[in-house]
Order: structure tokens, then sequence, then C-alpha cells
């Protein structure tokens, strides 16, 4: 029981860090001069899955591989499946030609390139599927891209307006030292997380992949979940669906790049069906922003949800 409290303990000092390391470097963004819709589409947008990129890199470094995989995936699951299903249901969302043009087709892509990537048995007659060091480049790679044309494309609807420097540059010093007290918590709570949280795998001998997918990812999409509904309670559903899809994008390209790269991840067991599901909720994104006048409804939430709880409740019972 110890460990359980010591390890939500940890989740909320890492939630608690990520917040105030962000406000630092938004701060410090702002400050330079940093047009607010570019600020968006990279501090911001990724700012919620800073705990998820120190947690997995540490795990990555640890050789924890398996943990690092299951909170990738299962965050990514919880995003679309958990997060973005109970928020249509709260209030249906609009959802933006720009995110239907390129955020959702780019997680397509990225949804299908990691499924492709796990199965080097059946690709090349390896004997073990595995992202390997090569394969987090390729993801790398992709994620750069993607960045580069976000960011040229908002650039260029701004190309009429000339980023000043804020007259709050004097704060500068203080928002720095917010950033670095964020990013020292950041790393403190990440080893602590992975440490009990490998602990309690151990303990009851559940696969670490399982308690990645399950416990941590959990802890893990809190921002996203606090976003989202807020937003949605305010009306601003591009913002809830434009961090759902770009936490994902960021999820998979960024941090599994990363990952890949610090250590080869081996595939789990059951972790491929995790991967298929992840790129099905991905696929079936499209239509349903779509439809309906590019809204989704509360039943197509309803229908993200039941997919989600339906592929965690085999999972969890078919761990036990």
């Amino acid at each position: 029981m110890l460990e359980f409290v010591l390890l939500a303990a940890s989740l909320a000092l890492l939630l608690l860090a990520a917040h105030y390391f962000v406000q630092g470097i938004t701060a410090i963004a702002e400050a330079l001069g940093a047009p607010k819709i570019v600020l968006g589409m990279t501090v911001v947008a990724f700012g919620t899955s800073t705990p998820e990129l120190v947690v997995n890199a540490l795990s990555a470094y640890n050789g924890s591989t398996a943990l690092a995989f299951g909170n990738i995936v299962g965050a990514c699951l919880l995003n679309v499946g958990f997060v973005l299903g109970l928020t249509a249901m709260i209030q249906p969302l609009k959802v933006e030609h720009s995110i239907i043009n390129r955020e959702i087709p780019m997680l397509i892509v990225a949804g299908i390139t990691v499924l492709v990537l796990a199965a080097d048995r059946w690709l090349n007659g390896a004997a073990t599927d595995s992202w390997l060091r090569s394969d987090g480049l390729v993801l790398l790679i992709l994620f750069c891209i993607f960045l580069y044309y976000t960011v040229r494309q908002s650039i260029g609807t701004l190309s009429q307006i000339e980023a000043k420097p804020s007259e709050a540059s004097s704060s500068i010093p203080s928002q720095i030292a917010i950033a670095l007290a964020g990013f020292a918590g950041l790393s403190l709570a990440a080893n602590w997380t992975v440490e009990y949280a490998s602990l309690i795998a151990r303990n009851l001998g559940v696969a670490e992949n399982i308690v990645g997918l399950t416990i941590v990812s959990m802890g893990t999409t809190l921002p996203e979940l606090a976003t989202c509904i807020l937003a949605a309670r305010r009306g601003e559903a591009d913002i809830a669906i434009g961090n759902i899809v770009g936490s994902n994008i960021f999820n998979l390209l960024a941090i599994g790049g990363l990952v890949s790269t610090i250590h080869p991840v081996a595939i789990p067991s059951g972790g491929h069906i995790d991967l298929l599901v992840m790129a099905l909720l991905s696929i079936i994104l499209l239509p349903i922003a779509i439809r309906s006048e590019r809204t989704i409804t509360r039943g197509e939430g309803a229908v993200l949800l039941t997919v989600f709880a339906a592929h965690w409740t085999w999972r969890i019972l078919g761990s036990s």
C-alpha cells in the first residue's frame, strides 16, 4: 500500500513541477516577443506532455523500456479514447479545418508508422519485434517535419505582424528560475515515479508495460484531461481537440523517437494489440471529425470511450 501512496505523491509532484516548468518557459518566450500562435503550437501544445517526456526518457535510460512503451501507448489511448470521448460527451466539439487537414492525418501517419516499425519479425524475419535506434531517428525526423510545417504555416498567417519584445522582459531572470525549479522537480519526480511503478510491478507480479499502460499513463495524462474539460466548458473546442491530437503526435514521434534512440524498445506481450487499437482510434477519429458538420457529437464521444474502456478492461483482466 505504501508504494501506491508514494507513486501518487510522485505523480502529483510531477504534474506540479510540469506546470511551473511550462509556465516559466512560456513567460520567457512571451517576454522575448514570440508570436502567441507559434507559442501555442509549440510550448503550450506539447507542454502537457512534459510528464510523459521526462518519465519515459528516464525509463529508457534505466532500461525500463516496457514501462516507457506502456506509458507512451497508454497515454495516446487515454487521450483519444478517454479524454476526448469524455470531453465530447460533456460538450460536443466543433473541429477546425486545419485539424482535419493537417493534425489528424499526421496522427494517423504516426500511429501507422509506430505499428509498422514494431513488426520486425513480419517485415524482415528478425528474432524479436523492437523499436530500434534507427526507428527512433525515423520518428524524430517525422516530428521535425510536422513541427516545421506547423510553425511555418502559423508564422505565415502572422506575416503582417512584427513580433516585438515584451515590456515584461525584466521578469526573464525570475521566469528562468521558475523554469529551472520546475525542471529540477520534474527530474526528481520522474525518478520516483519510475522507481515506485517498477516496484509495484515487481510486488504484484504484473508486467511493467501494464503498469505504464494504466497507472502511470493515467497520472501523466491528467494535464490533458484538465485542459480539455476546461476548454470544452468555455466553448474553446479547437483548444481541446488540438491539445489531444498535438499531444499524441508529440508522444508517438518525439517521445517515442527519443526513447528508442536512448535505448531500443522491445515490444512487450500484448503490445501489438495496444498499437493496433491506438492506430484504429486515430483512424476513426478522421471520419468522426468530418461528419455531423465537423462536430464530434456526444454519441461519437461515447463510441470512443466504449472502445477505450473495452480494450483497457481486456488488458487489465488479461494481466491478472
